[in-house]
């Protein structure tokens, strides 16, 4: 997990090729005004889930994974807490992965939580399991999906 400002998210540019192209995104002017739901970047391989709303908190946040990219959680308005968990102390599957939609769900719980303030992102690679959304607060934000080659 990387946890850090936009401001200096150049930092990170060599983590996977195309992650450039989402920080990129987040810097747009019109970021906070864009829809709710999914806009494409650079087609399938960055794209970017726009939500708004309260979070479930921490006792009914579930742990998820992804396999085929990475996540660049961004807050735009609020504050997420997002817990966190190696991949290798994962024990109870909940869902198995499924590999259309690049995702799996656990039922352990999180090693460690971080707040994500407006204008900090996290970054989580495949061995990162985490749990967005465990605020019980609003949080507006803007979630990258940029494809692992």
């Amino acid at each position: 997990m990387i946890f850090d400002r936009l401001s200096n998210a150049q930092n990170y540019y060599g983590v996977a090729r195309l992650i450039q192209k989402g920080f990129d995104f987040l810097r747009r002017p019109d970021l906070v005004t864009l829809e709710d739901g999914v806009h494409e970047i650079q087609g399938q391989d960055v794209y970017v889930i726009i939500a708004r709303g309260d979070g479930v908190g921490r006792e009914r946040a579930m742990l998820e994974a992804h396999r085929k990219y990475l996540d660049i959680q961004y807050v735009i308005d609020g504050t997420d807490t997002i817990g966190w968990l190696e991949r290798d102390f994962v024990q109870r599957v909940k869902d198995p992965y499924d590999a259309e939609k690049d995702l799996e769900f656990f039922y352990d719980r999180p090693e460690s939580w971080v707040q994500v303030p407006a204008g900090s992102f996290a970054v989580f690679l495949p061995q990162d399991i985490h749990a967005p959304l465990a605020t019980t607060d609003y949080v507006h934000k803007a979630v990258v999906k940029v494809k692992l080659s």
